[in-house]
């Protein structure tokens, strides 16, 4: 039995009752994530204005977009924070296929960028299923593993219906293609399965299978190959693949100490694709240096501290699962973004929480403060 189950078991039955005991909600959970939420839209406008005029005409374009997803997600996470949790781990299957439909949908209907299929439009809504589908897995992991406690250790119950949700997920990822996606669900599972107390000797087997088959993944295909070759040499490959790390790196170089001030940046004038997106750190580390990465540092690590500490205080197993998946999707985010622009990751397309911009991942990371804030306020 992993520890997350064992004291949940003794707690006994004061525990059940999700209603049992009521706190406050947690102020710096709350305060640092509209913090950082504020220091997103400010860079965002920043590093969008430049492109925005040339491309569309209106420099304001991308932050009265992102200001708009800012606003659903800030209701979204009204919604989280409140909403009875019992109620959504009832719907565990239900949302796990809706994730399924949709990854099969933008397969079929998605728009295509990139030579990827990765956004489906719904009206005039466009989304990526892949942040939905991170949502869904961790609620099918955080029921699995409370409630399969005790053939845990098997492989047919304990060990295969997890790795095969997961396969399904992210074989759809792959067919779109999104090598990165999948590889971000595998992570999840991993990190969960420790966790719940799945056998070493399996997650040790898994892992090892998991590497070679990703390895194949990228030994057939040119493309993936460029990339981990541009990661390894970013500098050899400068005006190919690697000039979008190499332009990254130039920023944070330039931005010094202090930066060269808010908006006087010269990277986000065309010379790094992405500066208001995926590359977002690296306009902050030009315009506000040393100086200004290091608060992002500092708030992102307080909220991450006062997730885990929220999902530590649960005495429910599914309680305590639900909240750790939920913060490894912000954490596993956080620290894959910063290594992608710091060149210490290959390059992939992964969002930095509640400051890149983009809608699906704001709304999703404001979601998963909202549970936890839900997490925080009733403890059982």
């Amino acid at each position: 039995m992993s520890p997350v189950a064992a004291n949940s078991a003794a707690a006994g039955p004061a525990a059940t009752p999700r209603h049992a005991e009521r706190t406050r909600v947690d102020m710096l959970l709350l305060g640092f994530t509209l913090g950082m939420m504020a220091v997103g839209l400010v860079m965002v406008m920043s590093a969008s204005g430049v492109m925005a005029e040339l491309s569309f005409g209106d420099k304001y374009l991308f932050i009265k977009k992102q200001a708009v997803y800012a606003l659903v997600g800030l209701v979204i996470m009204a919604g989280a924070m409140v909403v009875d949790r019992g109620l959504l781990y009832r719907l565990t299957y239900p949302i796990l296929g809706v994730a399924v439909l949709l990854l099969g949908a933008t397969l079929a209907f998605g728009y295509e960028a990139g030579g990827a299929r990765r956004w489906l439009h719904l009206g005039p809504v466009s989304m990526q299923p892949l942040e939905a589908a991170k949502v869904a897995l961790v609620f099918y992991l955080a029921y699995f593993f409370s409630h399969k406690q005790e053939k845990v250790k098997t492989f047919s119950v304990g060990f295969l219906p997890p790795v095969a949700v997961t396969g399904l997920l992210g074989g759809l990822l792959l067919l779109q293609p999104d090598f990165g996606g999948a590889a971000f669900l595998c992570i999840l599972l991993f990190l969960m399965s420790v966790v719940g107390g799945t056998s070493l000797i399996y997650l040790g087997s898994s892992l090892v299978l998991a590497l070679g088959c990703g390895w194949l993944l990228i030994a057939q295909s040119e493309y993936r190959i460029k990339r981990w070759t541009a990661f390894l040499d970013p500098f050899g490959n400068a005006q190919d693949t690697g000039y979008q790390l190499v332009q990254s790196l130039y920023a944070f170089g330039s931005g010094g100490w202090t930066g060269q001030g808010l908006g006087v940046g010269k990277q986000k004038l065309l010379f790094l694709p992405e500066a208001h997106n995926d590359f977002i750190l690296a306009v902050i580390g030009e315009e506000l240096g040393f100086a200004g990465v290091s608060l992002v540092f500092v708030g992102l690590g307080i909220i991450l501290w006062r997730a885990f500490a929220i999902s530590l205080a649960q005495q429910d197993a599914q309680d305590r699962f639900l909240g750790y998946g939920l913060t490894l999707i912000l954490a596993v985010g956080a620290v894959l973004n910063m290594s992608v622009v710091l060149g210490m990751a290959p390059p992939k397309g992964v969002p930095m929480p509640f400051m890149s911009y983009g809608g699906s991942s704001l709304i999703v990371s404001c979601f998963c403060v909202g549970m936890l804030l839900n997490l925080s306020r009733r403890r059982a």
